[in-house]
């Protein structure tokens, strides 16, 4: 017995391709999902360009469980994100930082020939998350991966209620940052290159809003706390030095394969910490999940059919930048 469905993947010379991926019969705590919605983030864009499974924002519906499989059930709308598995033995796995695992099994990295651009998946039990009641499939894809970035960021900066928050970008990931930082209590910051997203960003709740394109010296109100990088490019940190309490956290969540450069004077002279962060651990990321079912944070999202065509034409607004925010595919 086995199971084979649909899978999305990349190619050498960029085009989507449709395939089909085989899995033997469920084991262990595996669980087959059918694939309702898959966000679709920027990472994929890297990876169009090779032979794997695209995709790692996926929700769905539980068909299948294998004979470990404790608290999952037939019917269960669930979802996944970046990371698959992990070893369970090691000192980040036992003290709740799984993400750092050695051997953790994440996307891009193993089980390449499926992903959440496909018509179902096979993933541990251990590995997906129960969808709350108030967050419906579509609404709770860009969470798997935009929305547990950020809430990781604000998680392990120890963002207090009290704090100014600085958000650089108003984007995927940017536009659920600032409800986020909003809902936790903070006053929130919006920097971004130009004017045409400061209705947007004061509707998602900040309470100021800069712009910084062709701005050498930037002027705010009061200085901030903590400075979240969304954008797709690390900004010039220059730019943003005045505007930072002494001891502030930077979060750079730049996914850009260069060296960060920031003034090293300026880092010493005023003590600033930068944090790196990835995608949230199980338990951050449920939290993640239940907090924005009671706060009622939601993804602005452009829906797209979970088809060749669909994806093509997602991944080709995101890539002219002109996505708001997050690009949905919906299984028809």
């Amino acid at each position: 017995m086995g199971y084979e469905f649909t899978v999305f993947k990349g190619s050498r010379d960029g085009s989507i391709q449709q395939s089909t991926t085989h899995r033997d019969a469920l084991r262990g705590d595996q669980v087959l999902v059918r694939v309702t919605h898959s966000g679709v983030c920027f990472t994929d864009l890297h990876y169009c360009h090779t032979d794997m499974g695209l995709g790692h924002e996926g929700t769905g519906v539980v068909e299948e469980t294998g004979p470990e499989v404790q608290e999952l059930k037939q019917g269960d709308r669930v979802g996944w994100g970046y990371q698959h598995d992990c070893c369970g033995k090691c000192s980040q796995c036992l003290t709740g930082w799984e993400t750092f695992c050695r051997t953790r099994e994440a996307y891009a990295a193993a089980n390449l020939d499926q992903g959440s651009f496909a018509s179902h998946g096979v993933w541990r039990e251990s590995f997906l998350y129960k969808i709350p009641e108030a967050i419906s499939n579509e609404d709770s894809a860009p969470l798997m991966c935009a929305g547990s970035t950020v809430f990781n960021a604000l998680h392990v900066a120890q963002i207090k209620p009290t704090a100014r928050v600085g958000i650089v970008g108003v984007g995927g990931l940017g536009h659920l940052a600032i409800q986020f930082a909003v809902k936790m209590g903070c006053q929130v910051v919006v920097f971004s290159g130009t004017e045409d997203k400061k209705e947007d960003a004061m509707k998602f709740g900040a309470t100021e809003f800069y712009v910084t394109k062709g701005v050498t010296d930037l002027k705010i109100t009061n200085k901030l706390d903590n400075l979240v990088v969304t954008t797709s490019s690390l900004p010039d940190w220059k730019q943003y030095i005045g505007v930072l309490n002494p001891g502030a956290t930077i979060s750079p969540l730049t996914a850009e394969p260069v060296d960060l450069k920031f003034p090293y004077m300026a880092l010493f002279l005023n003590g600033f910490k930068i944090q790196g962060s990835v995608i949230a651990a199980r338990k951050v990321h449920r939290d993640m999940l239940n907090f924005a079912a009671f706060h009622g944070i939601k993804p602005v999202n452009m829906v797209y059919p979970l088809t060749k065509e669909g994806i093509e034409d997602c991944l080709k607004t995101l890539k002219d930048g002109k996505m708001r925010y997050r690009g949905v595919l919906a299984a028809e």
